[in-house]
């Protein structure tokens, strides 16, 4: 069934006393106010909408990855302190009590029994021991690249935050024009009918007027389900319904990436980019690890002190002069060295060096990753840009194609369809040149996560661009 669009006002006729230049500023009047109204319509509530940082903000209090990726950097601080103790004094204490029956032969003779009680306080102190002193080390190794996975996951949440703002403001823009354009054809399938009514125009351009309102029916219904889908999954990340995120500011104006040379950014993402320092990491781990295989071939060497008390009390004649309490106390220095272990050394240290070639492989997959990585961010950074001026060009040209278009269907030189046409290809240039606006923006931030130097600092940088 097809769908017919209201009739229009008697003022909004288009009669032969309109002069061109007065048709062309009341359609133009028309779009704009379309265009205003359907943004209204897929902006509600925007006295309250919610700026990039305070959602951002939200999402870190409430995004379980991140949180998760947190916690797990909270612990790295324990196991640390774990390892420490290695070279810590240590005590223990062990206790034992018992009691035994004796049933003597002789006649007469009755069962004789004994009791006793004993502990031992044993402290040892660390004097030399290489194994324990690497371990340490590598546990100290492993707290910093905790921190940089922390630091990854934070700055994978700062983009993710950004590209969901993004995207729901890049399906508010998508419906807007594209209700926009619903209405201009509406209105053109309006004249068309009135001018087939009065014989000044065929059927065909009704029909084709018709299409066009049909298929742009079609391409709102699409346009509405992807905004609600948009919005859906920001309001997931951050936990708040119903977010409206705020546009930006008109009228727009989008950073350059500093510096402007890709291999600076290459240089800088070399050191900090959290993946090559954990990559580095990994490398002196391994360097420790084949430390620690030479080393256990070592002697190690503790303080050792022990501290012994015991009580037996029975009625067995051995006893009789032994009855009470003893204390033995000892100190001491103890050295244990393990001269053969079936070559299970040799093999370790073996294995260490492969090992570490390993990481020493995955240290320069890891920067060459980065390189490229922060490469085609920034030239994808730099094409954004001149995409975006390219379809502000395109954006003037198309208002200066339509209302040309529209005067030469006045005149007779122009048909329904390339009016149709060109009010379609102005609104799709406009749609394109939001999102075109936002994928820089987000790109922008994509580059410094590339070359490892986004921080909370750069979401209160894109802030400053959106409306107050």
């Amino acid at each position: 069934m097809r769908t017919t669009p209201p009739s229009p006002s008697a003022g909004g006729r288009l009669t032969p006393s309109n002069s061109p230049s007065a048709l062309a500023s009341a359609l133009t009047r028309a779009l704009t106010s379309a265009f205003v109204g359907s943004m209204l319509l897929a902006l509600p509530g925007l006295a309250a909408a919610q700026n990039l940082q305070s959602l951002y903000e939200a999402a870190r209090a409430y995004d379980a990855t991140y949180l998760a990726a947190r916690a797990l950097a909270n612990s790295a601080q324990f196991r640390a302190e774990q390892a420490e103790a290695l070279l810590r004094p240590s005590a223990a204490l062990t206790a034992t009590a018992g009691t035994s029956q004796t049933d003597l032969p002789g006649a007469g003779m009755n069962a004789k029994g004994t009791h006793s009680v004993s502990g031992t306080l044993n402290g040892r102190y660390p004097l030399f021991n290489s194994v324990n002193k690497a371990t340490v080390e590598q546990a100290r190794k492993g707290l910093i690249s905790a921190q940089a996975d922390l630091e990854s996951s934070e700055q994978d949440l700062i983009v993710r935050v950004a590209q969901g703002y993004f995207d729901v403001l890049g399906a508010q823009d998508a419906l807007a024009a594209t209700r926009a354009n619903k209405t201009a054809i509406t209105e053109q399938l309006a004249s068309a009918k009135r001018s087939f009514e009065v014989g000044t125009a065929t059927i065909t351009d009704t029909r084709e007027a018709q299409a066009k309102f049909d298929l742009a029916t079609a391409q709102e219904i699409a346009a509405e389900n992807d905004l609600r889908t948009k919005r859906i999954a920001l309001d997931t990340l951050v936990g708040n319904n119903n977010v409206a995120p705020r546009p930006l500011k008109v009228p727009v104006v989008l950073p350059s990436p500093l510096p402007a040379n890709p291999e600076e950014w290459v240089t800088v993402a070399d050191q900090a980019h959290p993946s090559v320092r954990r990559a580095r990491i990994g490398l002196d781990v391994a360097l420790l690890e084949s430390t620690k295989a030479r080393a256990s071939g070592l002697p190690t060497v503790d303080a050792v002190a022990a501290l012994t008390g015991s009580d037996a009390r029975g009625s067995l004649p051995t006893l009789s002069r032994s009855a009470g309490t003893a204390t033995v106390a000892s100190v001491g220095v103890q050295m244990n060295w393990t001269l053969f272990n079936g070559g299970a050394t040799q093999n370790r240290i073996k294995e260490t060096l492969s090992l570490e070639e390993k990481s020493r492989n995955d240290l320069e997959a890891a920067r060459r990753g980065v390189a490229q990585s922060t490469r085609v961010a920034f030239f994808g950074v730099q094409s954004g840009l001149a995409q975006v001026k390219a379809l502000e060009a395109a954006e003037s040209s198309s208002k200066l194609a339509l209302e040309a278009t529209q005067l030469g269907y006045k005149v007779g030189v122009r048909v329904n369809l390339d009016v149709l046409n060109a009010q379609t290809q102005l609104f799709s240039t406009q749609r394109d040149l939001a999102k075109a606006r936002y994928d820089v923006l987000v790109g922008s931030l994509r580059l410094r996560q590339a070359s490892g130097q986004l921080t909370p600092a750069d979401v209160q940088a894109i802030n400053q661009l959106l409306a107050p």
